[in-house]
């Protein structure tokens, strides 16, 4: 799914839930008309929503959002029937990282216009008063920009977060990148032989050489996301036909599609995502393999039943 489509999807389901919420039991036609839904689409959103909360995500935190007979029912989300009221310090945190952002060269048109409007209301007679800028960089970021512009292999000591261990690696750097307030940079490591993107704050020590290497001639776009490995946790997953948004939002392999049952490969750095998507999908969705995933869900079951005693 392309990053428009999810935009577009978001802002539609970010219109939808306040629409619902300000008009109790509208029917299903007139949202279908409103939102330019289809049937299908209009169940597949509300089927996303119903898995969505504040932290914690146990039953007391989730949604609920459902089709009962002609009505569109959306409840227990009071905090989208009105905007949230900021404090000062959190305006400013939320107009300082939209300036990060913007200043990274990662920004839009759309967040121009907020940081703008925002800007009006908190900092009325200083146009400069709060400026964020992301081009002061640290050394490690100068020195791979350097060796990405001359095509150096660089070394470098990482440590991985996710799984706690430090490695010490050969990297063909393509280009270094911000988004969300971090650097990165994307390159080839020789360790595993494939792309990586390494965020550069968990890069402990950089060196440059004297080898070079070619650049592939396409880079592909900078961007954060999952690679899977062959020390991910693996679960085997039978999806019904409510539980296949998870097609779209996860990087998911499927293994099958027989009937209405769709067969996923989940993979993750530990069993905590799975179990829990697990948890809330319930009867819509079936582990079939994956020994740390099956415990991690019995222990979180196990946890939320207590709570709730």
């Amino acid at each position: 799914m392309t990053s428009q489509r999810t935009v577009s999807r978001l802002s539609r389901i970010l219109g939808l839930i306040p629409y619902v919420l300000a008009n109790p039991g509208v029917g299903i036609e007139e949202v279908m008309e409103r939102f330019g839904y289809s049937r299908d689409e209009l169940t597949r959103d509300l089927n996303a929503v119903f898995v969505c909360g504040l932290p914690g995500y146990g039953p007391g935190e989730l949604m609920e959002a459902y089709i009962d007979e002609d009505e569109v029912i959306i409840d227990s989300a009071d905090y989208f029937s009105r905007a949230p009221r900021l404090s000062p310090i959190e305006a400013l945190g939320l107009l300082a990282a939209g300036l990060a952002v913007s200043g990274s060269g990662q920004g839009t048109p759309a967040l121009d216009s907020a940081i703008e409007k925002l800007s009006v209301v908190l900092l009325p007679e200083a146009d400069d008063a709060l400026a964020v800028d992301l081009t002061a960089t640290s050394d490690e970021v100068t020195t791979l920009r350097r060796a990405a512009s001359e095509h150096r292999v660089a070394q470098i000591v990482y440590r991985s977060l996710s799984r706690e261990e430090t490695t010490s690696r050969d990297i063909e750097p393509w280009t270094v990148f911000s988004t969300l307030g971090n650097w990165y940079v994307m390159a080839h490591c020789r360790l595993v032989d494939d792309t990586r993107t390494f965020r550069i704050d968990r890069i402990r020590e950089v060196t440059v050489g004297e080898e070079l290497f070619d650049p592939p001639d396409e880079i592909p776009e900078p961007g954060v996301g999952y690679t899977p490995s062959d020390n991910d946790v693996q679960a085997v997953i039978e999806l019904q036909p409510a539980a296949r948004w998870v097609l779209e939002y996860y990087p998911v392999e499927v293994i099958s599609e027989k009937g209405s049952v769709t067969t996923i490969r989940f993979s993750a750095t530990d069993a905590e995502l799975p179990a829990r998507l697990l948890l809330r999908l319930g009867a819509s969705a079936s582990l079939v393999g994956g020994e740390e995933v099956a415990a991690r869900v019995k222990d979180l079951g196990a946890a939320l039943g207590a709570r709730y005693r």
